[in-house]
């Protein structure tokens, strides 16, 4: 049976739930059809959610947290981690819909053990609500896995398990990144490694230099494509491309021309930048920008 027949049952205004269950995970659909603030988030286990729908304003009161939650984004709750959701948007007519799975640490752990990522010390769900923007990789297997839970065929157990390890790779991925870049901006002179990902940061306007990369980690070509790889999960090619469309968005938000932004951060032509916004975020910067002046100023009216 389709998600969306059982999406149809209205049993409650705020959160609707329906659940669909694996080995080691449980998928949730929640749609909420009314306004209301200070919804309590928890779980015993890693909770990955993910926005379809609306919008929703995120509090973490321990860390002093407070962010919107938009289509596109989500975000990893660490087990016994309390978060409180704002529903500012939620009508009967368009309701606020989000995604949630519940994934145990035993199949988190197996799938870090698989990649056998080069993490920080300190690499913890533990430490920090998760929030990014997927890229249509983890779109895509998202909606892969609506499908897979929703269906009834014998061998639906096994393509779920194997989309499930896809999605963890993907957010320990991007987890790593994030931790490493954070551990490169604060000691910079650490490594070679880091040297070489601090250049990176600092010349995101010009073109990839593997050779002054490789001098500054003090490694041959090759082991530099080793060791970049094996902390990062991904080239320096494609970390310079990320990197850039990252800070794309920080400037699309702060309201920056979209011609301004493409030579500010070394792409060719402004067609060039939007085609890898587009392709990277299944948006176009011009439609990013609007959507995010629009979440700002909702968020004003609503202080």
């Amino acid at each position: 049976m389709q998600i969306s027949k059982h999406r149809s049952r209205v049993e409650r205004l705020v959160e609707n739930k329906i659940s669909f269950a694996a080995n080691h995970v449980e998928l949730s659909v929640y749609d909420t059809y009314k306004s209301t603030n200070r919804v309590k988030l928890a779980s015993n286990e890693v909770l990955f959610c993910a926005m379809i729908t609306g919008k929703k304003v995120m509090h973490v009161d321990s860390c002093d947290y407070h962010q919107p939650f938009l289509p596109h984004q989500s975000f990893v709750l660490a087990p016994e981690q309390t978060v409180f959701i704002d529903f500012p948007d939620a009508s009967l007519s368009a309701p606020t819909t989000c995604l949630a799975i519940e994934i145990s640490r035993e199949k988190i752990n197996t799938v870090s053990e698989k990649l056998a990522l080069s993490l920080p010390s300190d690499f913890n769900y533990q430490k920090q609500l998760v929030h990014t923007e997927h890229n249509w990789q983890t779109q895509h297997c998202l909606g892969r896995l609506l499908h897979l839970f929703s269906e009834n065929e014998a061998e639906r157990g096994y393509f779920i398990d194997l989309a499930m390890d896809e999605l963890i790779a993907r957010l320990l991925q991007q987890q790593s990144r994030d931790l490493l870049l954070g551990a490169v901006k604060q000691a910079p002179d650490h490594n070679g490694l880091y040297q070489a990902v601090h250049y990176l940061e600092t010349h995101l306007d010009e073109p990839l230099d593997v050779e002054k990369l490789c001098k500054l980690s003090c490694m041959s070509r090759s082991r530099f494509f080793t060791q970049f790889k094996k902390s990062f999960a991904t080239t320096p090619q494609q970390w310079l491309q990320a990197r850039r469309l990252t800070e794309a968005k920080a400037k699309l938000k702060a309201g920056i021309q979209i011609t301004a932004i493409s030579f500010a951060l070394g792409f060719k032509h402004p067609s060039q930048f939007s085609r890898a916004f587009k392709q990277a975020f299944n948006i176009t910067p011009k439609d990013y920008q609007l959507q995010a002046l629009k979440a700002d100023k909702n968020d004003w009216l609503l202080r």
